[in-house]
């Protein structure tokens, strides 16, 4: 279960910035593409083990899907695949390996809780 090293990738970077700028991190959003090689659940479940005793715990770990999307040569445009299980033009059929999206693993954003500025 290789999500908890990445999980705990994922906190040790979001610590550090939080760090950084002096902030608490409410939530952690992720893309996540379908030949990431990382099963989502596995890894909502390591970011909840992997924040625990530490500032994050408590944060959510939010993550967009992002389909694979392929280049045809045939069709000369990108389209969406229908399934990781065959790689092909969903219009004309042409094998493909040319993949534009879906290899994705990246933190894009977080969330920050925002404290009441006394006066």
């Amino acid at each position: 279960m290789h999500e908890l090293s990445i999980a705990m990738s994922i906190v040790d970077a979001a610590l550090e910035e939080a760090q950084r700028r002096g902030i608490q991190v409410s939530a952690v959003h992720l893309r996540l593409g379908a030949l990431s090689g990382v099963v989502k659940d596995a890894l909502l479940f390591s970011y909840e083990v992997a924040c625990q005793d530490t500032p994050l715990q408590g944060s959510q770990l939010i993550v967009e899907d992002v389909p694979v999307i392929v280049f045809c040569l045939q069709c000369q445009k990108e389209q969406l695949l229908q399934s990781v299980q065959l790689f092909a033009c969903p219009e004309c059929g042409a094998p493909t390996m040319n993949v534009r999206q879906g290899k994705e693993l990246e933190v894009f954003a977080l969330e920050v809780k925002e404290e009441e500025v006394r006066r």
